[in-house]
């Protein structure tokens, strides 16, 4: 189990400055008064929060401030555990709603410091009904174009697990957290506990990343630092960093692309970035370590693109779901998207197609075809028909002269046309796959040199 933090020690995680300081400012909390023993009249309620109130110094489960991290001003929510296992009642609904309120209103960006148990039993439907109005703040948040940032603490359970948690834009959680929609007095008597846990949540994909506290406040400050940075204008492709003369023959191009030596996704997005911070996971189960998703400031102007790279593996479901994510995200948040392409197709196997293979190319191809920010392809290895389709940009893909992009893979392409193995080379010929085809097409705009 990791260590538990009061609301004010998670605030000093990550706030520039201790927390009491200058460098947290708590906001104004929301009036009004409960009748006795709060909405549900239930016996020993104010007892309880007298006792808590006592123990943790604070009134409510829940701190909420402005700070700046890593020089970002962001709003800051901190739960206290210690303040009834860190339970959602009215009250804590009121302090989440202005505090939201407050962020839209001043443009600033969420980060939750979250610890509960889930909604407070001693006020029964209406502590429940407080996700309700979480969500909307979320979803009004999210509208306005303001990233959410969710540090998931031990435990994270319930309501505020399937609120704050799972539905920011960004996920992160400290090491061995407890993490899970159903906290540990409620599950099966048989259930592993180790499917709760944070680091089984980023197996997952639920979460982006495990992050320990010594490195929490640096890595929260640079997706603050990345995600608030819009910009209208499109990605520029990065300059090829192999063979800069075009192929002679269809198939030559489709050997330089195999070639096991050629730069992959890892070189380009090194060469392209001074920075970066990842996305991992597609919210529904699944990762794919081949399709590279995240955030990153570019060298040339230092402006923040975000980036979905194939690494020339067959990509999973899981991993065209993460990069549908990762294009919706970035134009909520008004940033250019870059893609490059470097697939033999997707992957065909039954597991694919039991995890939804073809509905999530089709997510894809609808999130980059409604796009709200501007998206950039380059193809830098192998494009495997659809599956490397689904991420390239209409009227902006671009290809490296070590590339080539085809319907189909040529020895596919003439097992289909019942054709001789002798005859995959004209094959290639014949399906025009090289760069200079693909401009001549009309497919690409043009090869880099």
């Amino acid at each position: 189990m990791t260590e538990r933090f009061s609301a004010r020690e998670a605030v000093a995680l990550v706030a520039d400055g201790a927390a009491g300081s200058d460098g947290f400012r708590e906001l104004p909390v929301p009036g009004g008064e409960y009748k006795p023993d709060g909405p549900l009249s239930w016996r020993g309620y104010d007892a309880s929060r007298a006792r808590a109130g006592a123990r943790t110094g604070e009134e409510e489960s829940v701190v909420c401030g402005t700070a700046t991290v890593g020089g970002t001003p962001a709003v800051l929510i901190a739960f206290e555990f210690g303040f009834l296992g860190g339970s959602l009642g009215e009250r804590t609904g009121d302090r989440l709603e202005a505090a939201y309120t407050h962020a839209r209103e001043r443009r600033m960006p969420v980060v939750s410091l979250v610890a509960t148990g889930g909604s407070r039993m001693q006020e029964g439907m209406l502590a429940l009904t407080q996700l309700q109005r979480v969500a909307r703040q979320s979803a009004l948040t999210r509208e306005a174009g303001l990233p959410q940032i969710a540090v998931l603490r031990d435990p994270t359970t319930g309501g505020g697990w399937a609120t704050l948690g799972a539905g920011a834009d960004v996920t992160l959680a400290l090491p061995g957290a407890q993490v899970g929609f159903a906290g540990s007095r409620v599950r099966p008597p048989d259930a592993d506990p180790a499917a709760y846990t944070a680091e089984a949540q980023l197996a997952a994909g639920a979460i982006d990343a495990v992050v320990g506290e010594d490195a929490l406040r640096e890595t929260v400050a640079l997706w603050l630092g990345l995600l608030t940075q819009p910009s209208a204008e499109a990605a520029p492709p990065p300059g090829p960093l192999g063979a800069t003369d075009l192929p002679a023959t269809g198939w030559e191009a489709v050997l330089r692309a195999r070639d096991p030596e050629r730069p992959r996704a890892q070189a380009y997005l090194d060469a392209y970035f001074t920075r970066r911070a990842a996305l991992s996971g597609d919210r529904c189960g699944g990762t794919d370590d081949g399709l590279l998703c995240g955030f990153g400031q570019t060298r040339n102007d230092g402006r923040t693109v975000a980036y979905a790279a194939q690494c020339g593996t067959a990509t999973r479901p899981a991993g065209y779901r993460t990069a549908a994510r990762l294009i919706r995200l970035a134009g909520q948040l008004g940033i250019p998207v870059l893609t490059l392409v470097d697939t033999p197709g997707a992957a065909n196997d039954a597991e694919a197609e039991r995890q939804g293979v073809g509905s999530a190319i089709a997510d894809l191809f609808a999130a980059v075809a409604t796009a709200r920010t501007p998206v950039t392809t380059l193809v830098i290895g192998e494009g495997g028909s659809g599956g490397a389709l689904a991420l390239a940009a209409p009227g902006n893909t671009w290809a490296t002269p070590d590339s080539y992009f085809s319907v189909i893979a040529p020895e596919l392409a003439a097992a289909i046309l019942k054709r001789p193995a002798d005859e995959v080379h004209p094959t290639a010929d014949q399906l025009r796959i090289r760069p200079q085809d693909l401009v001549d097409l009309g497919v690409i705009r043009g090869w880099l040199v």
